[in-house]
């Protein structure tokens, strides 16, 4: 699930750069500031969607019977949305980017947005061919292009089937290439993948990886997928960029593990943001947060939270704060307490002197299962199973390592722009 709360995550920065907007000082929403309590004792309500950020959070519909019921049914709107691209699937045909014998690639010099997560498979319209390609040529506008293709087989099987395209401007100013390539060998490991960058002739730049991996752990056994994609763009004309990195890592059991890490900076203004899931499979949740941001002259804010649940019984805590360039701090702590028996121990307190501890008759909800999960990235990677490695010889068996698990991290051969 993606991270699209309140506050510091509402602040877009795409290129290009024409609608940037500074994230605004992060503030506790107005459902989860102390309120009034039972017999007038201050208590913290939580809530992910700020009806003043209301625009800014989303939510991909739950799949049928995808989230089961922790004592009563799942909030629709707990803390992180799902981290599957929002984007709308692009239609065009990406395969005459990549056909022999045709006229130029089309040109991908179109950067990447923020906040779109891991895009699908049909996204990227990854298209490689048998026929071997070698070509070169000038557009009408003085332009060139190129495009090639090649294989690498190594030990063990490996083999890496790849295509390369790319374009310049007449006068040098603006570029750009991508790369796709899918790997396999004898242990059973498949991997899809596909790199793009680019520069314009403003100067903005930008650079984009998207991979997906099937692979068998060597100690349990176990078939395991992920899926990752990494981000960045960077301004020609002023100290402005971003950077993304988001994965997802699913096993046969139900193990799985989601996160993403965020950075942007637009003049005098960064801000970062982090996020984490984990479900083992067998009831554990874990999901946390973290937000901060800051400015030159030395103002720095931020939010966190975690929770933790297992058979109903679990906590939440977090806390909001906020430094002012002279280093005086203010700061909100919170917790709650989740007994597993209708009753909910709530408490916390500020730097101004708030504090509150009671105990509440209150369900627990949490989401216990991932929505997204195992069967679901299996039936959105046919592409990635698809995938056909090379004909083992009789008698020839595949070399395991069991030093590691890790999938391996060869890469097919992407030049940096010049």
């Amino acid at each position: 699930m993606a991270a699209r709360s309140g506050g510091l995550g509402s602040a877009p920065f795409d290129l290009g750069f024409g609608r940037i907007r500074l994230p605004p000082l992060l503030r506790m929403p107005s459902c989860a500031r102390a309120g009034a309590g039972r017999g007038g004792v201050g208590r913290v309500v939580r809530c992910c969607c700020p009806a003043e950020k209301a625009e800014d959070c989303w939510l991909e519909p739950k799949k049928k019977g995808g989230t089961r019921r922790a004592r009563a049914e799942a909030l629709p709107s707990l803390p992180f949305p799902s981290t599957r691209s929002k984007r709308l699937s692009n239609k065009q045909d990406f395969s005459s980017r990549c056909s022999p014998k045709s006229s130029a690639p089309e040109s991908r010099d179109t950067p990447p947005k923020r906040d779109t997560g891991i895009a699908s498979e049909k996204e990227w319209g990854i298209n490689l061919l048998d026929e071997k390609v070698n070509e070169f040529g000038t557009n009408e506008d003085g332009s060139t292009w190129y495009r090639e293709d090649g294989e690498e087989l190594g030990d063990n099987g490996y083999r890496c089937r790849w295509a390369r395209m790319g374009g310049k401007s007449h006068d040098g100013s603006s570029e750009w290439k991508e790369t796709w390539w899918e790997k396999s060998d004898w242990t059973g490991y498949k991997e899809l993948g596909a790199e793009k960058s680019g520069e314009n002739a403003d100067g903005d730049s930008w650079w984009e990886t998207w991979k997906e991996v099937l692979y068998q752990d060597e100690w349990s056994n176990l078939a395991r997928m992920e899926r990752s994609a990494q981000k960045q763009a960077k301004s020609g004309t002023e100290n402005a960029g971003w950077y993304e990195k988001w994965w997802e890592k699913y096993d046969a059991k139900g193990w799985t593990e989601k996160g993403a890490h965020k950075y942007g900076r637009l003049n005098e203004q960064s801000w970062w943001e982090k996020w984490g899931e984990h479900y083992d499979g067998r009831g554990f949740v874990l999901k946390w947060t973290d937000k901060w941001a800051e400015t030159e002259l030395g103002t720095r804010w931020g939010d966190k939270w975690e929770e933790k649940f297992f058979a109903g019984i679990g906590s939440r805590q977090g806390e909001t704060w906020h430094v002012s360039p002279t280093g005086e701090r203010w700061s909100r702590t919170w917790g709650e307490e989740h007994l597993g028996n209708g009753k909910v121990h709530k408490y916390g307190n500020s730097t101004t002197g708030e504090s509150w501890d009671i105990v509440v008759d209150e369900e627990t909800y949490y989401e216990a299962e991932p929505h997204y999960s195992w069967a679901d990235v299996v039936g959105d990677s046919t592409q990635l199973l698809s995938i056909q490695p090379q004909e083992r010889p009789p008698g020839v068996y595949p070399t395991l390592d069991f030093g590691t698990s890790e999938p391996r991290k060869d890469d097919p051969p992407v030049e940096p722009l010049k």
